[in-house]
């Protein structure tokens, strides 16, 4: 497995994305923390959201980026049609599917179109600057749900994750 893939999916730079996630209750995940922006489940969505735009863009699909960045954010529907678990398995389903195609030796320097923000030039990458740029991002938000984990006594993990 590449580094990339590992990024994205595996044990690389951060505990790896299904340990972070790992023994999760709906109501831990739903639990505001003062001063924080969002929740768990929140960032977890935000972050399976733009996992699928990517994964529709190295597909050929240009979907648009939204208005907003909080249409990039769960709304209240959103929550409630889709239990914490779930979110969890479509997150991870997308992460193995985005290192599959890290590790895809002959599509990963093929350049892809990417719409950008209203008013602004759709920006061409390759798949693997498109994927870097996932890793990037998620790696981000994995540190906000960890951090929260850790305001909430709930880390590590029972299959481990790093505590420094």
């Amino acid at each position: 497995m590449t580094e990339l893939a590992l990024c994205l999916h595996g044990d690389s730079a951060h505990t790896p994305p299904s340990h972070i996630l790992e023994n999760l209750s709906d109501a831990l995940a739903h639990r505001r923390q003062p001063g924080a922006p969002h929740t768990i489940y929140e960032e977890l969505w935000h972050m399976a959201f733009w996992q699928q735009v990517t994964l529709d863009w190295v597909g050929g699909v240009e979907t648009p980026c939204p208005q907003t960045a909080a249409l990039g954010f769960p709304s209240q529907q959103d929550t409630q049609a889709e239990p914490f678990a779930a979110l969890c398995r479509r997150f991870l389903a997308g992460a193995e599917q985005a290192a599959a195609i890290a590790n895809e030796n002959t599509l990963i320097e093929q350049p892809i179109r990417c719409p950008s923000p209203a008013g602004k030039p759709t920006r061409t990458m390759s798949v693997r600057e498109q994927l870097e740029s996932l890793a990037a991002h998620n790696a981000y938000h994995f540190g906000r749900i960890v951090l929260l984990r850790q305001l909430f006594g709930s880390w590590p993990p029972p299959s481990g994750g790093f505590t420094w």
